[in-house]
């Protein structure tokens, strides 16, 4: 009985013991009392609302990033009217809880102030260091993705500690796995290690990043006086923001990540579990049965849910992609093909229309979660990831910038295949369009929407491998991926550059953003003009 008992038992290591610790520390972020809380109508809450669901439709986004996106258009948008800042704090919360970016009656005066109070540090720390550095159209985007995350983090304390000592975890555990071979300096080697981790298991983008580096060297901004944001606009001046922007775009970033997204099944297994109750997570990391239970019990529900985030995932992409690039092509397609071949084929345009939907979903439902066999796996890892047993950590990987190419000939070889498979894919492409009659207009945007289409599908089986921790792809899968990779790569292309040119977010941000919001902003004085005529009379 002593010895099963010594079988199921887990000795944490620091570490482990460190996070939950952190985490049980962690306390909600106390209700508004009814005197300070700020109110907006539910009127003005609906039709804003509303609006975010269009506006958000239109920008493809990951959804941990809407919010922060959100911030920051409706600061860029009222600094521009308003550079000094004096004031926006008002309007920016207000703005948020029209759109449901933060629940009624959560945010107070109080946050008004100390974002307001952020807000004058950060333009002030803009003021007097924009002179001293070259590029200015950068620097402003810098100090703009440093506001916005730092908005983000003050209104949501409690998940942005939760965010942080996760990641912290999570480096902690991986740094000693990774050896970057052609890089001496431990602290910069520490520093891309973080970027990588953040990355992958923070799903930051380039703004998050820039912020949390800024953090780990210079804490928040919010709470320093003059004499401190001095210090560190000389700091910036000098070389904090060179280094910054240089880290981020290391050469080692890609592989590291590729390395550490592989751990991720079972880092976001771990989370959830220490998370939902960090008090009763220390007895269950301890205990092989009981964590046993949760590892399968918490998958299970991931698993689950994994359908339903492909069903709207996909859902959400395909409209994204029909307003921003289908709706916009097939508009153009028939006045170009009535002018150049005197002739609309009503065919050619169903087919554009119905096939790309039709192929996302035929991707998404040969698509399937993962099965028992990950879930064992996971809560193997896990034991090796909270354990005190060193083995896992010190399992060193080795990072090179450079893979030296071993064979170049056969290497060009395949670069010239490849190259000629991409053509080969896009000749029979057009050869089978031509049985349908398709003219050169047609077939330019089958292509167009077939390969945005198929990136699309691509990106959100992605959430689907989430969950996965090793996978062995079949035998065949090598040569489906070289014939399916040039459609991929137009698709990204299309995606990556043409998003660049996305007309619908000028026209939202340009022409209908400011007037609406002035009238939601009308609606919402006008309510509460009435109410006080109302309680004036009652009283």
């Amino acid at each position: 009985m002593h010895m099963q008992k010594d079988e199921d038992k887990i000795s944490l290591s620091p570490y482990t013991r460190a996070f939950i610790t952190l985490l049980q520390q962690i306390k909600p972020k106390p209700p508004v009392d009814e005197f300070s809380q700020i109110e907006v109508s539910s009127t003005a809450s609906f039709f804003s609302v509303f609006y975010e669901k269009i506006r958000n439709a239109i920008e493809y986004r990951e959804q941990n990033l809407i919010r922060r996106a959100a911030i920051e258009r409706i600061l860029k948008r009222r600094l521009s009217l308003n550079p000094s800042g004096r004031g926006e704090a008002e309007n920016l919360v207000k703005e948020l809880l029209w759109a449901g970016y933060f629940p009624q009656n959560t945010l107070s005066y109080n946050d008004i102030e100390k974002t307001q109070r952020l807000i004058n540090n950060y333009l002030y720390l803009y003021k007097i260091s924009r002179k001293g550095i070259k590029n200015s159209r950068l620097f402003s985007e810098f100090i703009l993705s440093l506001i916005t995350c730092e908005i983000e983090e003050l209104l949501s304390p409690d998940e942005a500690k939760k965010q942080e000592y996760y990641l912290y975890f999570v480096f902690q555990i991986l740094k000693n796995r990774i050896k970057i071979k052609d890089l001496d300096d431990p602290q910069l080697q520490d520093l891309y290690i973080f970027i990588a981790v953040d990355k992958i298991y923070g799903q930051g983008d380039k703004s998050y990043l820039r912020y949390h580096l800024f953090k780990l060297m210079y804490g928040r901004v919010q709470p320093l006086n003059k004499t401190q944001l001095k210090r560190i606009s000389a700091d910036l001046i000098k070389e904090t923001f060179a280094l910054i922007q240089k880290s981020l775009e290391n050469p080692y970033s890609e592989k590291i990540a590729r390395f550490i997204r592989k751990e991720k099944a079972s880092f976001l297994i771990l989370r959830e579990i220490t998370e939902k109750d960090p008090f009763q997570a220390e007895k269950t990391l301890q205990s092989k049965k009981l964590l046993w239970q949760q590892v399968e019990q918490t998958c299970q529900q991931k698993y689950a849910l994994t359908t339903k985030k492909l069903n709207s995932a996909a859902v959400k992409s395909l409209i994204y992609i029909f307003i921003t690039k289908m709706l916009f092509a097939l508009i153009l397609e028939y006045p170009l093909s009535e002018f150049i071949y005197g002739e609309v084929d009503y065919l050619s345009i169903g087919i554009n229309s119905i096939f790309p939907p039709a192929l996302m979903f035929l991707i998404i439902m040969l698509t399937s979660p993962p099965d028992e066999k990950n879930t064992k796996r996971i809560f193997e890892r896990i034991i090796h990831i909270i354990d005190k047993d060193q083995s896992y950590e010190n399992s060193t990987a080795f990072i090179t910038k450079k893979q030296k190419q071993k064979k170049p000939i056969l290497i060009f070889i395949f670069s010239i295949f490849y190259l000629l498979t991409f053509f080969l894919v896009l000749y029979w492409i057009s050869r089978i369009l031509d049985i349908f009659n398709f003219n050169l207009i047609s077939k330019a945007l089958f292509i167009f929407f077939v390969s945005v289409v198929s990136f699309f599908a691509y990106r959100v089986r992605q959430i689907a491998a989430e969950y996965l921790l090793s996978y062995k792809s079949p035998f065949y899968q090598p040569i489906v991926d070289f014939f399916f990779m040039p459609i991929l790569s137009l698709g990204r292309f299309f995606s990556k550059e043409m998003g660049r040119l996305n007309i619908f977010i000028i026209i939202f941000d340009f022409l209908i953003e400011a007037p609406f919001k002035l009238i939601i902003e009308i609606i919402e004085e006008w309510i509460k003009f009435i109410r006080q005529k109302k309680e004036e009379i009652s009283a």
